[in-house]
Formats: C-alpha cells, sequence, structure tokens
C-alpha cells in the first residue's frame, strides 16, 4: 500500500509540476508548430516542434527568429530545432512557418518584454565570481582560498582511527585465538 501511495502521490505532484507549462506551451503556439517556452524575452533561446511533418528536414521561419531554424527528427514522430528570439524584437504575437513537404504548418510565438530591474536596485547576482570554482584539484581552491593549510587528520579523526584499529586488532587476535584452540582439541 506504500508504494501505491508514494507512486500516486509522485503522479499528481509530476502533473502538477509541469503540467501547466505543458499547457501554456500548446496553448499558444495556435497550430501543428509548438514553441517552449511559448513567451520568451528578446534575445532568448526557444525550441521548436512540429507535428504531422513526414519530412526528414524542415525550416522554422518567422519574423521574431534571428535566422531561420532547422527541424530535424525528433524521439517521436514530430520535427525538432532550437532558434533565438531577435534582441531587437518588440513585444507581441509573431507567426512561425514551417514549410514541409508542400504543405505549410503555423504556430505563433508571443514575445514579452524584458522586465526591467527598479531604478536603484542592486543586482540580485555578482557581476563576476566572488569565490574559487571547485575545478580540479579534488576542490582545494576552497582551502586555500581561506589562506591556511591543513595538513592530516585532526586530534578527532585520529582519535576514532586508532579505537578502530585497536578493534581490529583484537578481534583479528580473538579469532586466532579460537582457531588455536580448535586445532589442540582435534588432534
Amino acid at each position: 500500500m506504500g508504494k501505491r501511495r508514494l507512486a500516486l502521490c509522485a503522479g499528481v505532484l509530476t502533473v502538477t509540476a509541469f503540467g501547466p507549462a505543458a499547457c501554456a506551451a500548446y496553448a499558444a503556439d495556435g497550430g501543428d508548430v509548438s514553441v517552449v517556452p511559448a513567451a520568451p524575452a528578446p534575445g532568448a533561446d526557444i525550441a521548436l516542434r512540429v507535428t504531422g511533418c513526414d519530412a526528414r528536414e524542415a525550416v522554422a521561419q518567422s519574423p521574431a527568429l534571428v535566422s531561420d531554424a532547422r527541424l530535424t527528427p525528433d524521439d517521436g514522430d514530430s520535427l525538432a530545432g532550437d532558434g533565438r528570439v531577435r534582441s531587437t524584437v518588440t513585444a507581441g504575437t509573431y507567426t512561425v512557418t514551417v514549410a514541409c513537404d508542400g504543405t505549410e504548418h503555423k504556430g505563433t510565438v508571443e514575445v514579452v518584454r524584458k522586465q526591467a530591474p527598479a531604478a536603484g536596485a542592486e543586482p540580485s547576482a555578482h557581476p563576476s565570481p566572488v569565490a574559487p570554482v571547485n575545478a580540479g584539484g579534488g576542490g582545494a581552491a576552497r582551502v586555500f582560498a581561506d589562506g591556511r593549510e591543513r595538513h592530516g587528520p585532526g586530534a578527532a579523526q585520529t582519535v576514532v582511527a586508532l579505537a578502530l584499529a585497536g578493534t581490529a586488532a583484537l578481534t583479528v587476535h580473538r579469532a586466532a585465538r579460537r582457531q588455536a584452540r580448535r586445532g589442540r582439541g582435534t588432534g
């Protein structure tokens, strides 16, 4: 019963989390062509998909895109590709057209205006890194950034290691003594 509840809850959570985004993407496409995200800002990367096209390749065109987007077969029965919204395009709804085997498939993309930060507001992220990057050296950059080097284990680690080693040695010694007694009694 516990596994069924867990599976049910996971399914409900997945539909709740991803359902609105998928519905928004398909609600805004207006045809066989879908655009994700459905409402990108100027300069954003988008994913394009067309269904009902039997060709091995197609091209998506739109005045909102920087250039034509090449669509190729994806895992399913559709063609997919990536594009970029022009950084100079104004907010509005633009048609996306895919020519495929002499048939025109249409969809739409709604470009939204970028939100400008409030006057005098500080940026939420630093413009450049403020801490060392954990790359190579097993994270040693963070240790050396503190300005102090650490050599070997501390006192607590040493005590624990000695206790474990002593326990292991005692266990091996007792096992050897038991083995020796069994050997003397059977001979």
